[in-house]
């Protein structure tokens, strides 16, 4: 699994992948300042939660509570974004490390930008849910990236495998490597919460899900 995200790293240097990562760091750039802006505002203007400790906490906590909440959505919005960069840049792994593959039937881009929608909701739906365990700062890290990590490489991994395989065949293929998936999935909710790094991440989690994906899938083949 790791040799999957070291060659996803590796695929930052790719020439056909460079103007996806200036595209990356610029959707991933703007959407930081915007949850930064919006969470800011919800937290000064409004009454954002009913319980009375959290809504103390924040007010005393100001600007600290703003980049706490705003680092823990951010997996959801890029989550969201990833639709949308998904195809082009499986597109390029491929044509680097599976020249021989036929073309992809892809993802349109109305069919992405729903997924990615949905799937944003989902995540900072969750996200928000899990606000009450910043209770028990030493367990709110395993709640955390384990409820983050499992629906990120669900959708990573579905995005993906949808461009070649059937739902029916992705969900059998997901099921029968769930354990993998899921630390992959740990893996990428923790990249896209590290400083810089974030950025990154879904240039190089959509390329480490094309590798497992591939190797999952030819060696059920046989």
């Amino acid at each position: 699994m790791l040799a999957a995200f070291f060659r996803g790293v590796g695929q930052l240097s790719d020439k056909k992948t460079r103007q996806t990562v200036w595209l990356s760091l610029f959707t991933s750039g703007a959407a930081f300042a915007c949850l930064w802006t919006v969470v800011g505002y919800l937290i000064t203007e409004t009454v954002l939660f009913e319980m009375l400790w959290l809504e103390t906490a924040v007010d005393i906590f100001g600007g600290l509570a703003t980049l706490v909440m705003t680092w823990l959505l951010f997996p959801a919005i890029t989550g969201g974004v990833i639709g949308l960069l998904l195809d082009r840049i499986a597109d390029q792994v491929e044509a680097r490390h599976y020249p021989g593959l036929p073309d992809a039937q892809g993802i349109s881009f109305a069919a992405g930008l729903m997924v990615a929608l949905r799937f944003m909701g989902v995540l900072i739906g969750l996200n928000l849910l899990l606000l009450p365990f910043l209770l028990f700062p030493l367990a709110f890290p395993f709640i955390f990236y384990s409820a983050n990590g499992y629906l990120l490489s669900r959708e990573y991994f579905e995005l993906v495998g949808l461009r070649r395989l059937s739902l029916d065949k992705v969900t059998e293929l997901r099921r029968n490597h769930k354990v993998q998936l899921f630390f992959a999935g740990v893996l990428i909710a923790l990249l896209l919460t590290v400083p810089i790094v974030n950025f990154f991440a879904p240039i190089i989690a959509t390329a480490a899900m094309v590798h497992l994906f591939e190797r999952w899938r030819r060696a059920e083949a046989g």
